[in-house]
């Protein structure tokens, strides 16, 4: 799944625009590596590093949404991780 459209899905961004500006900038880390591309393909077991705010969010994909859902659907395919692990 391509990592824009993945973004929406999961209500991190509000929109697959403002997920390609947010990509395109830099600022998302999959698997420790920096993305700059917005159709990186990303799968379920991959860990990715968002800035949300003045935090910093890492998260593991359990699974892939197949839909822009509630909220608790969004939260249900992927975990945070904490720091210490």
């Amino acid at each position: 799944m391509r990592l824009d459209l993945l973004l929406c899905r999961l209500r991190f961004a509000r929109s697959r625009t403002v997920a390609q500006r947010w990509i395109a900038e830099g600022h998302i880390r999959c698997n420790s590596a920096r993305v700059v591309r917005i159709d990186h393909a990303i799968a379920e077991g991959d860990v990715l590093t968002l800035p949300i705010g003045r935090t910093v969010k890492v998260i593991v994909m359990d699974s892939l949404p197949q839909r822009r859902g509630p909220a608790a659907e969004a939260q249900s395919h992927y975990r945070v991780r904490n720091r210490d692990s």
